[in-house]
């Protein structure tokens, strides 16, 4: 999307080193707001920002309402913008769990049900409703809230992606680190992890899943391969030579949400997706998308991480001033951030109280379409490195496993920025030594 394109811009003026606000530890922002973007606050931490740096920060909080606008320009029948100027999916209005009366409301006020999501395994009933003719959905979903207003109801918000391939044309000719020898004898001799996916579809044909397990999901039993799934599934658990992802001997159950659609990504499919995965006891999922606070999504969070299992997710692009990014940001998620081979925080990514973990997302290589590796960059890329180190710890969902493996992994960080947790590294760095880099290779110091 052009929001990879203008973050790829963004660096150009720097020669393609990590951009970074002065006075932080190793490249990294010190915690506040940025002036100038209506958030107050950094300028009492950090020397002035220079005309240069002011205009790069506006560029990149604009990239994704540039997203935004040109989805509305593509499919104006299809997508429409909330009142924030997040994307939905137009004339849609989802319920979740519906009373028997107000279904009976809705359909007296002129909305007909479109789809009907049965969540069983978490308990739940997704409806989704078409807005009657001519009433817009920000408007349709004001009445359905007027109409029942003990009900859940929301916009069906279409999430995107969270990194982009740097090279999509064509496969990196350069060589992958090899995984540490010790950590493929643990995995060798392990029982086999599950681990979850939300995302695009995956191209099961790479060489670095010849002799993975992958189930998927999604599409009518058709998911389609894109690269952003492809290349996010390789960095959970692929293995090809010398290349490794974080967790090669791990079953993947994979749920395409895009299904090459314009409208893909949207609530209802995550929220399917997610049932999917408590269905097959799947303890430990990533999710590399991001999006605006949705009622419906957090319930469906909350349901499944009642039920013990974790949910890890990306923190975001959209620049270290930006609102936060959902699921990453709602309670119990593990919001994980991106570093580069010299363990600076990104550029682009975005701070706050919701990140837990940094894991290298920039300076690595990861499965591409057709074949090969590409380089890739992003929170992305960094969320599924931590989501397989969580499954080597945590084999079904349980509560209290669930605690052990994440304070597990907490200890081991290797503790960066500010004393204590930061707003910029979360605990701090883990995953350092596990994905496929240009030729180079992160020194983990435990």
């Amino acid at each position: 999307m052009l929001r990879a394109w203008l973050i790829t811009l963004l660096l150009v003026p720097a020669a393609g080193a990590q951009i970074a606000l002065p006075g932080g530890p190793a490249g990294s922002l010190l915690p506040g707001r940025l002036p100038g973007l209506g958030l107050p606050g950094l300028r009492q931490t950090l020397p002035p920002l220079t005309n240069t740096l002011h205009r790069r920060l506006r560029r990149l909080e604009e990239a994704r309402k540039l997203d935004v606008l040109g989805l509305l320009h593509r499919y104006p029948r299809l997508i429409a913008a909330d009142p924030q100027g997040n994307p939905v999916v137009r004339g849609e209005v989802l319920a979740l769990s519906p009373t028997d009366g107000a279904l009976a409301r809705a359909s007296t006020a002129g909305f007909s049900v479109v789809r009907v999501r049965s969540l069983e395994a978490l308990g739940l009933r997704l409806i989704v409703l078409r807005a009657p003719r001519g009433v817009s959905t920000s408007r349709a979903l004001q009445e359905l809230r007027r109409l029942d207003p003990t009900g859940t109801y929301d916009y069906n918000h279409i999430y995107t992606d969270s990194g982009a391939l740097l090279e999509p044309e064509g496969p990196r000719r350069g060589t992958p680190a090899t995984a540490p020898a010790a950590a493929t004898a643990d995995l060798a001799s392990a029982p086999r992890a599950a681990l979850g996916l939300i995302d695009g579809g995956i191209d099961t044909g790479q060489s670095v899943f010849r002799q993975q397990v992958i189930h998927q999901q999604g599409c009518g039993g058709a998911p389609v391969p894109s690269a952003h799934g492809t290349a996010v599934a390789s960095l959970m658990i692929g293995r090809d030579g010398r290349f490794a992802g974080a967790d090669p001997g791990a079953v993947l159950y994979a749920a395409d949400v895009y299904c090459g659609k314009p409208t893909g990504g949207a609530v209802d499919a995550i929220a399917t997706a997610f049932a999917w995965l408590a269905q097959h006891g799947v303890p430990v999922i990533n999710v590399s998308l991001v999006g605006p606070p949705n009622a419906l999504m957090q319930q469906v969070v909350d349901r499944v991480l009642a039920r013990g299992a974790l949910i890890v997710a990306a923190v975001g692009n959209d620049g270290p001033a930006a609102p936060p990014l959902y699921p990453a940001a709602y309670p119990g998620v593990i919001g994980v951030t991106a570093v580069d081979e010299h363990r600076r925080v990104l550029f682009e990514a975005e701070r706050g109280p919701q990140v837990m973990f940094a894991a290298p997302g920039a300076d690595i290589e990861a499965a591409s379409i057709p074949s090969g590796l590409s380089a890739v960059r992003g929170t992305s890329f960094a969320a599924p490195l931590v989501a397989g180190l969580l499954a080597r710890r945590l084999r079904r969902p349980d509560p209290k496993a669930a605690r052990a493996a994440l304070e597990d992994l907490m200890h081991r960080a290797i503790h960066l920025g500010t004393a204590g947790r930061n707003t910029v590294y979360g605990f701090g760095l883990v995953a350092a030594h596990l994905p496929a880099h240009t030729g180079r290779t992160i020194t983990a110091s435990r």
